[in-house]
């Protein structure tokens, strides 16, 4: 399923936040790795919660959502992706690199250990 969602960049999506673009950023780790650090203005929403969260944290269907998790290796975001699809987003794009890949890029993370 991986393949058929929409990809973006480290370099797209840090434009997107630095230039105020209206989207749905969803990490899709666990509450603690959420907790710890996060990219900025990222919601949370994880894989065995998307049916509860998702309508009422992104309650516009055809909105613009970029979902990540920590790596390309990780799974969780190809499965928040996935199910946001399923339940009828239009408009969903994975980050792959996650995390640790806007961490290396030196870029900003929010939360309790940054």
């Amino acid at each position: 399923m991986a393949a058929a969602l929409g990809q973006i960049t480290c370099e797209e999506l840090r434009k997107k936040i630095d230039g105020g673009d209206e989207f749905a950023l969803v990490d899709a780790l666990s509450t603690i790795s959420y907790a710890g650090a996060h990219l900025p203005g990222a919601i949370h929403i994880p894989p065995e919660r998307v049916d509860a969260l998702a309508p009422r944290r992104i309650p516009d269907q055809g909105s613009e959502v970029v979902v990540y998790c920590s790596n390309p290796k990780c799974v969780s975001s190809v499965q928040v992706a996935s199910k946001l699809v399923e339940l009828g987003y239009t408009n969903v794009r994975h980050f792959a690199g996650g995390k640790d890949e806007w961490r290396g890029a030196g870029l900003p993370l929010e939360g309790g250990r940054v």
